[in-house]
């Protein structure tokens, strides 16, 4: 019998990915496209979804070259939450006042809705309860009502069709308005592995003993339960938005990848960086990510790496604070060199980790492993960090390109050859390693922590002694 395929396609913040997968979860091929990111103005961020979804098709069509089209089962898509704007032939609608009808996406960083995102938050309507009580500008109610009071006779006028991106996709590919009911599967297929033989802390437990991360140009922080739990600050709970019949909870740091990028490429020995990078590896071309992780072990003639942190701290909202704070306000401070600023930088999200955390366990979640995957997962260091700072074991998938796998999941179940979602991430989703922490170092990530919590609580009160009149 020959062999069957399932294409997954993941369209991030900057790149739409796809990969070509077995049915037994292995990744035969993958392409990449990148896709254009607009800045009209401060915090405003468009897209083309025409650009999207041509080079959705790009990476498809080289993913299956040379694949005979019975062989591919099924598609799954999984994306950003930007805002798709059409018109009634859906066509693209302008969403800046620039007018330019080819940029009709906002993209899920833009926050040019905080004032509309905080009277909604003013309503204290019950409905706030499912986004933890606070309606962030990165949703797509605050951006439509942007729309609708700032572009109502160029956008909001014309617009017949709003799609949430993966919506969107789907739509394209099948000509369904059917809205997508398991956006989040791509998540399923880190938490749902099967972790027998691991001596984990959630064998032998059930899916809410676990957490998945993401972690790209943001992070989010998926957690599940039997209940709903309401977690202030946190996105939910929503039902069957991950797994079906169970509570999803969402929470999500807004810059986590882009926020390390602009720390070290921002700094001023960052021309010597890569000078020196070049320098040691002028044929393998690795990374500079790489390389900071090896010069901080150099850095650390005596002890740990974590150590080398002691008195540098940051506090990681550049692009305001998506949970469990749900302040979009909040920047963060910074001082010192390079290497010990992207140390510093890791430590200060994965802080922010712990901080989401304590917020879902205070809810009623009991966490006890933590599953990553997505860009970020990719650095032993941030990995390594995060289980040291939570001090919790880390689950890395087989395969690398976990969230195509997971997209590649949802192409599984819709055709069928799976009879339910858990059936498909078990067989198509393993784990890879197992990232213990170094719980010597607990004693310093709880004062490092107090640290974190402080740098909050004190720029809370520069921001109120700034606003006396």
């Amino acid at each position: 019998m020959a062999e069957v395929y399932y294409v997954g396609v993941d369209v991030g913040t900057a790149s739409v990915r796809a990969a070509l997968v077995t049915r037994a979860g292995l990744v035969m091929s993958t392409a990449e496209e990148t896709i254009s990111i607009w800045e009209p103005q401060s915090d405003h961020y468009v897209q083309s979804s025409t650009e999207i979804w041509e080079k959705c098709c790009t990476v498809v069509k080289r993913v299956t070259q040379g694949v005979e089209k019975s062989q591919v089962r099924g598609i799954g898509f999984d994306a950003t939450c930007s805002l798709v704007v059409l018109d009634q032939s859906f066509q693209p609608v302008p969403v800046s006042q620039d007018g330019d009808k080819q940029r009709d996406t906002v993209m899920w960083m833009d926050h040019r809705a905080e004032e509309q995102a905080a009277r909604i938050t003013n309503t204290c309507h019950r409905v706030l309860r499912r986004v933890g009580g606070v309606m962030s500008p990165e949703m797509q109610p605050p951006k439509l009502l942007w729309l609708k009071e700032n572009l109502r006779e160029s956008c909001w006028n014309k617009a017949a069709h709003f799609f949430d991106l993966p919506d969107f996709l789907s739509w394209k590919a099948t000509g369904s308005l059917t809205r997508v009911g398991l956006k989040e599967l791509t998540i399923d297929s880190v938490i749902g592995a099967d972790i027998k033989g691991f001596q984990l802390p959630c064998e032998d437990q059930p899916l809410t003993s676990r957490m998945a991360m993401i972690c790209g140009t943001s992070t989010c922080h998926m957690a599940i339960s039997k209940q709903p739990l309401f977690v202030p600050g946190v996105w939910g709970p929503c039902l069957s938005a991950m797994v079906p019949g169970m509570w999803l909870n969402e929470g999500g740091q807004s810059a986590t990848g882009r926020l390390i990028d602009h720390m070290v490429k921002g700094h001023a020995a960052y021309t010597q960086l890569q000078e020196r990078v070049q320098q040691r590896f002028p044929l393998t071309g690795e990374n500079i990510f790489s390389y900071l992780n090896n010069h901080l072990s150099l850095m650390a003639t005596s002890g740990s790496v974590d150590l080398l942190g002691s008195s540098l701290h940051v506090w990681p909202d550049f692009h305001g604070n998506r949970s469990p704070l749900a302040d979009p306000t909040l920047r963060g401070m910074t001082l010192d060199d390079l290497a010990l600023l992207y140390l510093a930088t890791i430590q200060s999200l994965a802080l922010g980790t712990l901080q989401i955390l304590e917020a879902m366990k205070e809810a009623g979640h009991d966490i006890r492993t933590l599953f990553l995957c997505g860009g970020l997962s990719k650095n032993a260091l941030f990995v390594q960090i995060h289980a040291n700072a939570t001090a919790l074991p880390v689950v890395l998938p087989d395969q690398t390109e976990a969230v195509l796998i997971g997209a590649a999941v949802l192409g599984a179940c819709a055709s069928q050859d799976y009879s339910t979602v858990q059936e498909a991430m078990e067989r198509m989703a393993k784990v890879g390693k197992v990232v213990q922490p170094d719980l010597e170092l607990q004693s310093f990530y709880e004062r490092k922590y107090k640290v974190f919590l402080r740098l909050f609580a004190h720029q809370r009160e520069y921001q109120a002694l700034m606003n006396q009149r």
